[in-house]
């Protein structure tokens, strides 16, 4: 059961932004959509994906684990990315990670696994908007049009010089996650709000001031 008492006391790494990105998502007449997505459980899971434990730890989990390189597989409120062939990682509802990583250790039995608790190292921006893939493309080299870069993928990449954990979501116009390291949030929603000016009515909506 998520601790919703405890996620009501920390501060997310993006609060100081909030009105910023809502600002240029005014001012853009929604042709591109910024906001922070805070607190989101992330679990780094290993394990061999020719296992049992592997197929044991979809059902537990309600999703099958993703085999094919840099997709994802959603179900319910959980999502699990591809990181490599034996790595990927599960996104949670905030405050679930502790429940989750039972689920996921008690599904494996004495099969070999490794979890770790990433929350806290990651922020999640979410990118959206008849723009977006525009705006990411200013400073990712991947080719994100939909054919190359469609619903359901995902890559380990760079974007403005920043690593991030890219999804493009699967829901309809559900846009895309940029999954950034909270040291480096802030940089990377500046360059965001810097190169969304050109979708906004005018340079204010960008300004840090």
């Amino acid at each position: 059961m998520a601790d919703t008492a405890q996620i009501a006391r920390q501060r997310s790494p993006l609060a100081h932004a909030a009105d910023r990105l809502a600002a240029v998502t005014r001012s853009s007449g929604g042709a591109v959509r910024l906001a922070e997505v805070p607190f989101l459980a992330q679990l780094n899971v290993r394990l061999d994906a020719k296992s049992p434990a592997a197929d044991a730890v979809g059902l537990a989990l309600g999703l099958q684990l993703p085999l094919e390189s840099n997709t994802v597989v959603r179900a319910a409120d959980l999502t699990a990315v591809w990181l490599g062939p034996d790595e990927w990682l599960v996104v949670g509802q905030p405050g679930a990670q502790r429940e989750l990583e039972s689920r996921i250790r008690v599904a494996a039995g004495d099969e070999h696994v490794s979890v770790t608790d990433v929350s806290a190292q990651r922020t999640t921006l979410l990118v959206t908007g008849p723009r977006a893939r525009d705006l990411l493309s200013h400073g990712c080299s991947l080719d994100l049009h939909p054919s190359a870069f469609g619903p359901g993928r995902c890559a380990q990449t760079t974007l403005a010089r920043a690593q991030v954990v890219l999804v493009a979501r699967d829901e309809t116009r559900a846009g895309f996650w940029v999954l950034v390291r909270s040291t480096f949030a802030g940089y990377l929603t500046d360059w965001l709000l810097d190169a969304a000016v050109e979708y906004t009515d005018g340079p204010a909506a960008g300004s840090a001031a």
